[in-house]
């Protein structure tokens, strides 16, 4: 199995977790946030989408720039979204060489570059921030009202 391969494999394995976290978050409850600083739950949940988006834009453009986008009113937008683009994103991402991924890229952020990291490492660090932001949102669920769904196994709101 190459790099590639092994990356992508992860990255489809998270998918469910993830898609599972957002559809529990209850539309009524989707401007929850633990405190004022904090992003609400949709507008992670649509961060989670809009992250997979990006991944795929910047390793066929070589370069990857990070431009918010206004999460949509509707839970079961984004919900929708994600069910939509994931397993587009996947085939483009399959399609992309290899080489590609070695290849050394920039990251802008308002203009600016960040970062400047091989495909790969980027590849990885938006997965990474994907399950981070997802953890962030599983523990958003139960103040919200909802069950946290299992991710890495049974959570204690699945095994009652």
């Amino acid at each position: 199995m190459d790099h590639k391969e092994f990356f992508l494999n992860y990255w489809k394995k998270e998918a469910a977790a993830t898609r599972k976290v957002i559809a529990r978050i209850p539309q009524e409850k989707s401007d929850y946030r633990p405190d004022p600083k904090a992003r609400t739950a949709r507008e992670i949940a649509w961060l989670l989408v809009h992250e997979e988006t990006a991944l795929a834009d910047g390793l066929e453009k070589g370069a990857f720039e990070w431009v918010e986008i206004p999460a949509p009113a509707k839970m079961q937008e984004i919900v929708a979204e994600y069910d939509r683009q994931h397993d587009a994103i996947a085939k483009r991402l399959h399609a992309i060489p290899a080489a590609k991924f070695e290849e050394k890229m920039p990251f802008l952020f308002g203009g600016q570059e960040v970062m400047r990291e091989t495909g790969y490492d980027m590849a990885w660090g938006f997965l990474l921030d994907q399950i981070h932001h997802r953890g962030q949102l599983s523990t958003y669920l139960r103040p919200m009202g909802a069950k946290v769904p299992s991710i890495y196994g049974p959570s204690a709101d699945e095994a009652m």
